[in-house]
Order: structure tokens, then C-alpha cells, then sequence
């Protein structure tokens, strides 16, 4: 075969990361006069939006972004409408969408690659179960046999399967024999279903984080209650009570209501230079002299942000706050649920004057994009450093990613019900019982007839079950370090048990942290990681 007569391409996964990835490479192509084929694999029933926004999933889920802050970019030669103008009826600036219609907007922009003139698309609805390398060029393996050659093939899984950890399978073969339920938070539609026949009932909800959210309206609002000026009205469908819990049990804070308080921790183009440089400088320093390096370009605009708001702070305070969350995330957070739903709600709203760590985590989700875009090109110096970068910033999303204010004062407006009570909420001891599961906490014990799963597995290839991944492990194709994911490269190739990059095969999105950073976000899918492996095809292909 003569170089590059090849111009065919797999993307297996079709999310909203695989269409980022396709719309950066249809411009690339168009730019330098190539058509390439791409075969797209994908059994979901809604390409382009996924489970996670499947336009036929319940209204009651939301996305944990305001509008005011969704910036789905898309190359200018797709000639693509924005989200805020495509969406009819619109939403308000300070709004958080349903996660359906995001889902319906993403479908449109599959729609629109279809048309673009440097692809040639053809989708196949099968699940991809094995990969081998054969003559330079990739086969894949599906349900009615091997296709291909491929010269490039990009993995989009986004949350593929993974054996349940120890807790979660227990209770599995638990409830297989007995009358106890065992739910899953998504599909919501499917859960909503599952509790028309839980009124009346205890039902605990393993997680105290976004999911949380989602769960409680299904159980709630999707059941016929509603919320209004005088609290929770009550349907007589719902569950008895709701028992959210967690290992730190403390609900996550939620994010300015208005973009008036928001603007309050914009950082200064000053700031946002520096701390660029410091996570430049952090990449290639040991772990310890990283934190050091990050918190010292947090800590000036914490101060001035503090300062504004009234708040005096050491800072010797700031820099000993900063080095708990390094070393032992969430410590610092020790009052009670309740306290801190109150707090977390006033804070905001823009009545009550932030903590340190809002503050933190504020101006932290608005640097996620200098920090991908720092991060993710640069290999760490060490796993270390690495892990303590993800680690950093995994824990800061209790205040980074948090929710809708108004979702937060529903939770309380339930707890004030008697609806939700937040009781057993931090790591309770948990046993199974013949009507489901006993739970214990501070001397006081409640039997949960119903457990829902709301926590997401984490992005550890050594505990998939999904077929393709599996097999490229064994292979050496897919490695990980440590107590991190996938090992990639710059443009996202894997990079095999030699530390070779694989030829022409890569995997984007949260199960390579690590070697990328703040991955499960919906705004990182049309982003430069889409870009630089688009950059890389391109390169190889002409």
C-alpha cells in the first residue's frame, strides 16, 4: 500500500467528546483539501448526545453549568447556531438547562458534521469488542465480525463498564435474595419507574454529591410534589424519607446564583498569567515544590477576592487551608450538613461573605481551562506530581462543580419537610437485613428499604469490563502508572508497555487522567485535547 492511501478512520463512541473530536478534524481537513472516511461506532440510540444527555431523559435533570457560563465551541467553518441562540424557547443567562435539551442541541450538531466536506460519515450501530493491529493498520472487532483497515482510531468510551467495588457488589447479591432494592441514579426516567412503588419507604442514596440532586428530584418532583413559597408540598407518592450519604458526608456548594455575585471572583489577566506559569512550573517539579508553586499563585487574587468582600485573612490562614486541601481534601470542612446548605446557599446568593474554601473553589473552576490547557500538553515530571494535581482537583469540585443555588434550597426545603434527613449522612455503618439494609451512625439506627447508587465509578482502567479496553490492556496498548489512568501522549495516542506511542490509536476523556486533567467536563469535549488529536491525524495522514 503506498504511504497514506489509507485515509479511513474509526472514532469508537459517539458523545459529545467524539463530536468535538469530528468537528476539529473536519475543519483541519477541509483546510488542507482531504476527505476522510470515518466509521463511527456506536449502539446508542441518540448519536452525538449520549446517555449522559440523551434528549429523552427526564426534565428534572439538569446540567451543573449555567448558560451564562456554556461555551460549546465549535470551529467557524461549521457555521454552526450557538446553543444560546438555538435553543427555543431560550433560557436566561443565570438558568441552568436540562440536560435533554442540551442533548437535542448536541444531536444537532451531529447532524451538521454530517454535512461538513472534509468527512465522509457512516455510522454503525455495534459495539466494538476487540482491536488488533495487523500490516499497519488497525481492525475492529463487532457483532458481525472484523472491520477495516483503519489508519487511526480514536476511543471516546466516556463512562464505559467497571466491576462494582466491593461494597456496591455485596449489596447487589444482597438485594438478588431478598426483598431490598438496589437502584441505579441514571437513567432517571428508569428510576423515576422504579419509585412509583416505593411511597411510603426508606430510601437511602449512596452519594452526597451532583447525582444526589438529580436522585432527590425524581424522588420528589418526578412523584407529583412541588416546591413553592411555603416549602415542600407533598404528593403521598414519594418515599417516607431520603437518606443521602457519603464518607464525608457534606453536601457540595453551590455555585453564584447571578452573574453579578459570580463576576465578584473573576481573576485578573495578571493572575490567571501567573498561575498559567505556576502550573507550568508545577509540571516539572516534584510534588511537593508543585503544591507550593500552585498555592502561591492562589493565594494574591484569594486575597484581594477576600478583601472585596469584607473577609481579613492571614496569610499564613490562606496557605494553611491550601495545604490541608493538598494533603487531606475536605478536612477543613467540619460543620454540619445543614450549616453548610444554609451557608453554602447565602454564600451564592452574595448575602453571606464567602468562605476560604468557596472562594478557592470559585476561582478554581474558572481557571479550568488555563489549567487543561497547561496541564494536558506536558508531561508531569513525576506520578507524583501528576497525582497530586488530579487530586487537588478532584477535591475541589465539592465547590468547583457544585449546583444550582435553587437545588440546594430544595434539598433544605425537604429536610425542613421531614422528607431528607441528613442524620446518617457521614459514612454510616451499614448491614444487611431481611427488609434491606440497617444503617448506623451515632448511635442511631434506620432500615433502608431501597439503596440508589448515585456515585460514578471512578476512571481506573484496572477495574473495566468493557471488552475493547480490556483487551488492549492485555495487549500493552492501553498501560496505566500507578494510581492513574491511561497513559496517552500530547494528541492522545495510548502509550504502550515500551512508552512507545501507539501507532495511530488514542483515547480522549476521563479515563486518561493523569496525563489530562479536568476531563469530565461537558465544555473539555470542544476543547484543545479535540484539537491536538485532530492536529495529529491530519499530520500523519497527508
Amino acid at each position: 500500500m503506498p504511504p497514506h492511501a489509507n485515509r479511513k478512520i474509526a472514532v469508537v463512541g459517539l458523545g459529545p467528546r467524539g463530536i468535538g473530536a469530528l468537528e476539529a478534524l473536519a475543519d483541519l481537513a477541509a483546510r488542507v483539501g482531504l476527505r476522510i472516511e470515518a466509521d463511527l461506532f456506536d449502539a446508542s440510540a441518540v448519536p452525538g448526545a449520549g446517555p449522559n444527555f440523551d434528549p429523552g431523559e427526564s426534565p428534572l435533570c439538569r446540567l451543573n453549568i449555567p448558560m451564562r457560563d456554556i461555551e460549546l465551541r465549535a470551529p467557524d467553518s461549521l457555521a454552526v447556531t450557538p446553543l444560546d441562540a438555538w435553543l427555543d424557547p431560550p433560557v436566561g443567562p443565570d438558568a441552568f438547562p436540562e440536560r435533554a435539551r442540551i442533548g437535542s442541541y448536541l444531536s444537532y450538531r451531529f447532524a451538521a458534521l454530517q454535512a461538513a466536506p472534509g468527512l465522509a460519515l457512516t455510522q454503525i450501530a455495534t459495539l466494538v469488542t476487540d482491536a488488533r493491529r495487523e500490516d499497519g493498520a488497525w481492525h475492529l472487532q463487532t457483532d458481525d465480525g472484523w472491520r477495516g483497515p483503519y489508519a487511526e482510531v480514536l476511543i471516546v468510551p466516556g463512562q464505559p463498564a467497571t466491576e462494582p467495588d466491593a461494597q456496591l457488589a455485596d449489596w447487589r447479591r444482597h438485594a438478588g435474595r431478598t426483598a431490598a432494592t438496589l437502584a441505579s441514579a441514571y437513567p432517571a426516567s428508569r428510576l423515576q419507574r422504579q419509585a412509583e412503588d416505593w411511597a411510603g419507604r426508606t430510601v437511602a442514596v449512596r452519594g452526597f454529591a451532583l447525582s444526589f440532586f438529580d436522585v432527590v428530584r425524581v424522588l420528589t418532583q418526578g412523584l407529583g410534589g412541588r416546591f413553592s413559597e411555603r416549602g415542600y408540598q407533598p404528593s403521598g407518592r414519594e418515599p417516607a424519607c431520603i437518606l443521602p450519604f457519603s464518607l464525608d458526608g457534606q453536601p457540595p456548594a453551590p455555585k453564584p446564583e447571578t452573574r453579578d455575585v459570580d463576576r465578584r471572583f473573576d481573576p485578573e489577566d495578571a493572575e490567571t498569567d501567573a498561575f498559567r506559569a505556576a502550573i507550568a512550573a508545577a509540571m516539572g517539579h516534584p510534588a511537593d515544590q508543585a503544591c507550593s508553586d500552585v498555592s502561591a499563585a492562589l493565594i494574591p487574587p484569594l486575597h484581594r477576592i477576600l478583601d472585596a468582600h469584607g473577609v481579613t485573612v492571614a496569610h499564613q490562614d490562606l496557605r494553611d487551608w491550601l495545604q490541608s486541601e493538598w494533603t487531606s481534601p475536605g478536612s477543613q470542612d467540619g460543620t454540619d450538613p445543614v450549616t453548610a446548605l444554609r451557608d453554602g446557599i447565602a454564600m451564592a446568593e452574595g448575602r453571606l461573605a464567602p468562605s476560604i474554601g468557596f472562594a478557592v473553589g470559585q476561582l478554581w473552576r474558572k481557571w479550568q481551562n488555563p489549567l487543561r490547557q497547561t496541564f494536558n500538553p506536558a508531561p508531569a515530571a513525576t506520578v507524583e506530581t501528576a497525582a497530586s494535581l488530579v487530586t487537588f482537583d478532584e477535591g475541589l469540585k465539592r465547590y468547583s462543580y457544585g449546583p444550582p443555588v435553587a437545588a440546594c434550597r430544595e434539598v433544605l426545603a425537604l429536610i425542613e419537610a421531614g422528607i431528607v434527613s441528613v442524620d446518617f449522612s457521614r459514612d454510616p455503618d451499614i448491614t444487611p437485613c431481611e427488609t434491606g439494609w440497617a444503617l448506623r451512625a451515632e448511635g442511631a439506627q434506620v432500615t433502608a428499604a431501597v439503596i440508589v447508587d448515585a456515585v460514578l465509578p471512578s476512571p481506573d482502567p484496572q477495574k473495566l469490563t468493557d471488552p475493547l479496553l480490556t483487551s488492549l490492556m492485555r495487549q500493552g496498548w492501553l498501560t496505566t502508572r500507578d494510581s492513574l489512568a491511561g497513559r496517552t501522549t500530547e494528541d492522545g495516542r495510548l502509550l504502550d508497555t515500551d512508552d512507545r506511542p501507539a501507532p495511530g490509536l488514542a483515547l480522549l476523556g476521563r479515563l486518561a487522567t493523569g496525563s489530562v486533567i479536568a476531563a469530565d467536563s461537558l465544555h473539555d469535549c470542544f476543547g484543545m485535547a479535540s484539537r491536538r488529536w485532530a492536529d495529529g491525524v491530519i499530520a500523519r495522514l497527508v
